[in-house]
């Protein structure tokens, strides 16, 4: 399917918006000590937010890991945006991923807090992408 410029642009606004309110959801959920689902919505912000660059760029894909091998390839490894990202990125998926999927994973309040820091950095970072 291709877009106009117009449904281009809303589209990445809506994801940009997507990715804002997910952060809001994440803090209540940390709030309220409800961790495994705050990990999925501190993932979540992440790949909305990197999804809306993609889409900027004309990458579009429906797995996860190629989007963030798009941007490692395109991004990270020219040294447009730093390697934490990378890696920021890549944890918050596996958390992600551990936290739906595992058996038998905790996460605490402290480290779910350092994640989802990260996270509002992470999307601070790739929204200055977005708009350069």
């Amino acid at each position: 399917m291709t877009l106009s410029d117009e449904e281009k642009s809303n589209l990445v606004k809506y994801k940009i918006d997507r990715a804002e309110e997910t952060i809001e959801e994440a803090r209540i959920l940390i709030d309220n000590n409800k961790l495994f689902s705050a990990v999925n919505r501190i993932y979540y912000a992440n790949f909305y937010i990197l999804s809306a660059l993609a889409l900027k760029y004309g990458f579009s894909t429906s797995k996860h890991k190629q989007l963030i091998g798009w941007f490692n390839k395109t991004f990270v490894k020219p040294g447009i945006a730093e390697g934490k990202f990378s890696s920021i990125l890549l944890r918050s998926f596996e958390n992600r991923s551990e936290g739906d999927y595992g058996d038998f994973v905790k996460f605490n309040k402290e480290e779910v807090e350092v994640m989802f820091n990260e996270m509002k950095e992470f999307v601070r970072e790739i929204g200055k992408l977005i708009n350069s």
